[in-house]
Formats: C-alpha cells, sequence, structure tokens
C-alpha cells in the first residue's frame, strides 16, 4: 500500500514532470459586463484594466484607502462579453461588495457565476498539448474560446499551465476527458507544495489585510504605475518610489516540518510567523512567510519552541 509521502513524491512528479489536474472550481467567479465596465474596474484595482484587450488578462489586487490588500484576482477581458474576474472563495463576498458599492449610477452590470462554473487547471509541462492550447501566446492570462469533450470551455494561460473554465454542467465530461488524454488527478496538498516551491503567495496564507503588496513581491505581477488613481494608490506608490518596505515575502528551508504560525525568530527578536509550511520531495521542509527585512537572504533563524531552525532563503527554491 502506497504511503501518503510516496504518493505526495509520485502527485509531485505529475505536476513538475508531465501534467497534472486539480479542481478549482470552488473559485469564486464573477462577470463584470456593461459600457463603463472597464474604467469602473480600472479605478478599484491595483493593475491596468483599461489596457486590456480582447483576450489579454491581468492579476490585480484591490485594497483599503490605505493600501493594505483585501483580496486578490484574475481579471479576463472576454470582449463583448464582457470581465471573467475569478478570486479566492474567502474574498469572493468582499469583491462582490466593493463592486455592489462603487457602481451605483455606473453603466456596469454585476453577476454571480461561482456555481455557474468549474474551474480545472492543468499544471505541468504538458498541460498545452493535453488542453489543445500550444496556440495561445506564451503571456499569463492569455486566452480564448475553445472546446473539449465537445463543450465549451476558456483555456487561460497561467504561471504553471493552463486553466480550463467551463459550465458547470460539463466539468465532469471535460475532466475524464483530460484524464484520458494523459492528465493525471492530483490532491491539492501536492498542488500546494508545488506553489510554496514556487514562492508564489497565496490569499489568506501569505496574503491578508495588512500586506501590502510590495510586501510580498507583488509590484512587477500585480501593480500598474503608469494608469490613474485606483483606491489605495497613494500607499502603494509612495513606498515604491520613496520608502522600503519593512517586510519580504522569503522562503525557509526548515532543520524540521513546523506548523503554520510557528513564531520565528532572529536571536531574541521576533522577525515573522510560518504562513505556509510543506515538506517538499525534492527539498525536504520548507516554508513561505513575510520577514522583517533584517532577516536577510541566509540569516538562521529559530522556529518555535522545539529546536528547528529556519534558513531564509530567495525565492523560488
Amino acid at each position: 500500500m502506497a504511503t501518503l509521502e510516496t504518493t505526495l513524491a509520485a502527485e509531485h512528479e505529475a505536476l513538475t514532470r508531465r501534467c497534472g489536474l486539480v479542481d478549482r472550481s470552488e473559485r469564486g467567479k464573477l462577470l463584470l459586463k456593461g459600457p463603463e465596465a472597464k474604467d469602473f474596474l480600472q479605478g478599484q484595482v491595483s493593475n491596468d484594466v483599461c489596457g486590456l484587450r480582447t483576450g489579454d488578462g491581468c492579476y490585480a489586487a484591490f485594497l483599503t484607502p490605505k493600501g493594505k490588500m483585501l483580496g486578490d484576482l484574475r481579471i479576463l477581458d472576454g470582449g463583448e462579453a464582457g470581465l471573467w474576474l475569478d478570486t479566492e472563495r474567502s474574498t469572493l463576498q468582499e469583491l462582490f461588495n466593493l463592486v455592489r458599492r462603487f457602481k451605483l449610477g455606473r453603466a456596469v452590470e454585476l453577476e454571480k457565476r461561482t456555481v455557474q462554473r468549474g474551474l480545472l487547471s492543468l499544471v505541468g509541462p504538458d498541460a498545452r498539448r493535453l488542453a489543445g492550447a500550444e496556440d495561445l501566446p506564451q503571456a499569463e492570462h492569455a486566452h480564448r474560446l475553445g472546446e473539449l469533450a465537445g463543450a465549451r470551455v476558456r483555456l487561460v494561460v497561467t504561471a504553471a499551465g493552463v486553466d480550463a473554465i467551463c459550465d458547470t454542467g460539463a466539468t465532469e465530461v471535460i475532466r475524464e476527458a483530460l484524464e484520458a488524454a494523459g492528465a493525471e488527478p492530483v490532491s491539492e496538498a501536492a498542488d500546494e507544495v508545488v506553489r510554496v516551491e514556487r514562492g508564489r503567495p497565496r490569499y489568506g496564507f501569505e496574503l491578508d489585510d495588512t500586506v501590502i503588496p510590495q510586501e510580498a513581491g507583488l509590484n512587477e505581477r500585480a501593480v500598474s504605475f503608469t494608469k490613474g488613481c485606483y483606491v489605495g494608490q497613494e500607499t502603494v506608490a509612495r513606498l515604491f518610489y520613496r520608502g522600503k518596505p519593512n517586510r519580504h515575502l522569503r522562503g525557509l528551508r526548515l532543520t524540521a516540518p513546523v506548523p503554520a504560525g510557528t513564531e520565528l525568530r532572529l536571536g531574541t527578536k521576533v522577525v515573522g510567523r510560518v504562513a505556509s509550511s510543506v515538506v517538499s520531495p525534492v527539498h525536504g521542509p520548507i516554508a513561505l512567510a513575510l520577514v522583517r527585512r533584517e532577516a536577510e537572504p541566509g540569516a538562521q533563524l529559530d522556529a518555535g519552541d522545539a529546536g528547528a531552525t529556519a534558513t531564509v532563503a530567495e525565492l523560488p527554491f
């Protein structure tokens, strides 16, 4: 009988060397449409929405007036169909409330699509071939409509492969077709290991309403410094042009596994807490954390009270 460790190792190999299949249908999904949809969203999120063309997409954050993250989202420009938004399920209501609160008087319509849409992620070097998406641009978030197993699907380029977004009723038949083509079902735990190895922060783990995007290394991916005003812009711009963040997202190479929330100390000073902690088949026990800037790469930290230590590392591992 396969052990948990051997199963995880096999799934990790699928995700990094072939193609793993992860069901992410639980993500929150919205459709924003209307003649003012782009202009409206441009003033609410950190990236440049008005610069998108049909088939483009971007990653962005929505912030408090003080520049702290209320959530993050992917925005896909579907042309006449509108803007497709997806976010962590935990931040869906916050995003929905934001749009509903500030769209008053604007020619904008908001529709919930979480239950109506499935989302299957293909992760690994064979993802494009198995999804029939080899013609898509290399740019992350590029997308187009296509067909899988006779069903309409929106294929979206991700940093790790391809997402297939479809009607909920077609999710199972598409999953079966992808598995028949060679995609290997993997657990969320294995997918989390790969996420941590790649150093990609996730809302609810490394990201929350105490974090400014630059602290988590998100400026390049999520922030435009050439667009017009948006909620939280002043703080984000001031930190970028004039200041240095007090914290940075770092990797941790651990001498033993420790749970999320474990206190990290440099000498006697607490410099952060573990956010995500996994055991990688390649790297062993590793973690992600936002740590104070004095905990530079190479620094040795005490992790908790059980004698574990952590070496601060640059990302990705």
